[in-house]
């Protein structure tokens, strides 16, 4: 039987996008609380960008990351516009190449549709990602969008929310989520529970979720577990307070 569909954002929501420079100017007073974040092991990351955003878009959260001691990646693949034969094979290869180079198990950091990519690549290579983490990506029903919204107002057509996107992953995921995202409906980007799942909630707009503090902090934490030991998140105390609220639900 096929799921309820989720509504969109609603045009309030969208409005408050414009917000994202502000929680991006929000690093810099950020960064004495930022530099807590555990350190890694050094282990490989690629993150990738959301719908026709590119690698610029990422540059602050890949900084924060190499900050923490990981060997952190673009995709090098140019404006995401969608999974176009180009960028599916593209992205394929970067994967293997990197996983090539560094001899290790790769952990993904998805945004948006990036999110949606990096799941892929989990299920189609499970033995070679080591976890993913995905921000505001709608992977439970792709079409409960703002842009999704828009082609179908302009085109017609039926929804399509590709329900095998949210099949549970074989390797540890998280998904990070607002209920103030005005673009990604936040309903739409949450795993089913199970183990080595978990979704965990900051206050951001989505076009900030990728330098937002909490989201970082969040990130930081997830990639800081050692292999093969991983555990749901734990809010640490000053991160019950604004502009630091994480939590798991």
């Amino acid at each position: 039987m096929r799921a309820k569909a989720i509504a969109p954002p609603s045009p309030l929501l969208t409005v408050f996008e414009g917000r994202a420079w502000l929680e991006l100017a929000s690093v810099v007073p950020a960064l004495p609380i930022l530099d807590r974040a555990p350190t890694g092991d050094g282990h490989p990351v690629l993150v990738i960008p959301g719908w026709l955003a590119g690698d610029i878009s990422t540059r602050t959260l890949r900084w924060f990351l190499r900050g923490r001691g990981y060997h952190v990646h673009g995709w090098r693949l140019g404006r995401n516009v969608g999974a176009t034969e180009t960028i599916v094979e593209g992205l394929g290869k970067r994967f293997h190449a990197l996983r090539a180079r560094h001899r290790r198990r790769l952990s993904i950091v998805g945004w948006s549709l990036g999110g949606i990519y990096a799941r892929e690549l989990a299920r189609r290579f499970p033995d070679d990602v080591r976890q993913v983490i995905t921000l505001g990506s709608p992977f439970a029903d792709p079409s409960a969008t703002i842009p999704a919204r828009l082609y179908r107002a302009l085109l017609g057509g039926p929804r399509d929310g590709r329900p095998r996107l949210a099949d549970p992953l074989p390797v540890p995921a998280t998904s990070i989520y607002s209920r103030s995202d005005g673009v990604v409906a936040w309903r739409s980007c949450l795993d089913t529970p199970g183990p080595q799942r978990e979704n965990i909630e900051v206050w951001s707009s989505h076009c900030g979720l990728g330098h937002h503090p909490a989201a970082l902090l969040v990130i930081a934490d997830r990639l800081a577990q050692a292999e093969g030991a991983w555990r749901p998140f734990v809010p640490r105390s000053w991160q019950r307070w604004p502009p630091f609220v994480a939590r798991g639900g």
